[in-house]
């Protein structure tokens, strides 16, 4: 899209404001969104990166009060408390998470007082496209925004996704946000502030939303079991980073299978299984195409001024991380 396209939609953003909610009572709507507070242990795999106390938003998707939001403001959390619309606290508890997707699911003991919000279809939502960014607070935490771009999104932890939904102007409290449409539909949660580069325009300050569409499929694998039953891809526990055309290891993680083969900081990936890297996006699909969880990923790697060639045998992150699930599902419902 060209620079008048973009300054067009820019002056409309501006000048309208927010799209209008067709048939709904925007005040009932924003009541599904809710503040997720979170404490997690000092020892937990992810308290170095992410922190200890999290905080963000999620969305009431159904009757019994199930919330959506991102998975990492849950990941290894030991208390998960939920402020309603009313400001109310409630206790909740661990229901799941995916890291394919990043999406998290926790539960009230009781439902909050709120109509759940439908989930939309992300499929339809094109460039230049109007939406609503919400998060906890009613109307005063509403934004409007145009879809910038929806394309692919590479993330250092080792995720991929195909098909993000890239936002701007960007939302602060962007975490666990929802992305809305005109109907009052759910097609997106929020994950991460960045900035994405157009031509003609250059880096342009955005949000990336992860697709309500890819929720669908695995919605009651999380439910029931707390992930996805899909074999897990292989995970070697490594944050990388592309640089000038190279992957490079920004860290390892403690304990994690790259880390246990000698992996270390500063390391370029060029091979996977004899192959060439040719980008980030590109290393994890090479990786993933070996098999699941458990199979051996031949690595080559540039360590200082040697190229090394190592074998890595991979894991599931997820059992990898200290999470903590409520009890099962029971006839009557959730129980704590």
């Amino acid at each position: 899209m060209n620079r008048l396209i973009w300054r067009g939609l820019i002056w409309v953003l501006i000048v309208c404001g927010p799209p209008a909610l067709a048939d709904q009572d925007p005040e009932r709507l924003l009541e599904a969104v809710v503040r997720v507070q979170t404490t997690v242990p000092a020892d937990a795999r992810t308290a170095k990166a992410l922190g200890t106390e999290r905080e963000g938003n999620g969305v009431i998707i159904d009757a019994d009060g199930l919330i959506l939001t991102i998975g990492y403001l849950i990941l290894e959390a030991d208390t998960i408390q939920v402020v309603d619309a009313a400001g109310k606290p409630l206790p909740a508890m661990f229901i799941a998470y995916d890291h394919d997707t990043g999406f998290g699911l926790i539960k009230t003991g009781l439902p909050p007082n709120a109509t759940p919000m439908p989930l939309g279809q992300s499929s339809t939502l094109n460039q230049g496209d109007a939406v609503l960014i919400a998060g906890h607070g009613g109307t005063d935490a509403v934004q409007g925004a145009r879809v910038l771009s929806r394309g692919e999104f590479t993330g250092y932890w080792e995720y991929l996704l195909d098909n993000a939904i890239y936002v701007t102007p960007p939302y602060a409290d962007f975490g666990g946000a929802a992305l809305i449409d005109r109907n009052g539909k759910l097609l997106g949660i929020g994950s991460i502030s960045t900035r994405l580069t157009v031509a003609g325009m250059g880096a342009i300050p955005c949000n990336m939303f992860v697709p309500i569409d890819l929720l669908k499929p695995i919605l009651e694998d999380l439910k029931t079991n707390g992930r996805s039953t899909a074999p897990p891809r292989p995970w070697l526990g490594m944050h990388l980073e592309e640089i000038f055309g190279h992957v490079i290891v920004l860290r390892v993680s403690d304990g994690g299978p790259a880390e246990r083969a000698g992996v270390q900081s500063g390391d370029i990936i060029l091979t996977v299984d004899n192959k060439p890297v040719k980008d980030l996006a590109d290393c994890y699909r090479k990786i993933w195409a070996l098999g699941k969880a458990g199979v051996v990923v031949p690595l080559g790697i540039l360590h200082g001024t040697k190229i090394q060639e190592i074998s890595l045998t991979s894991a599931d992150r997820q059992e990898f991380l200290h999470l903590k699930p409520g009890r099962r599902l029971k006839s009557v419902g959730y129980q704590f």
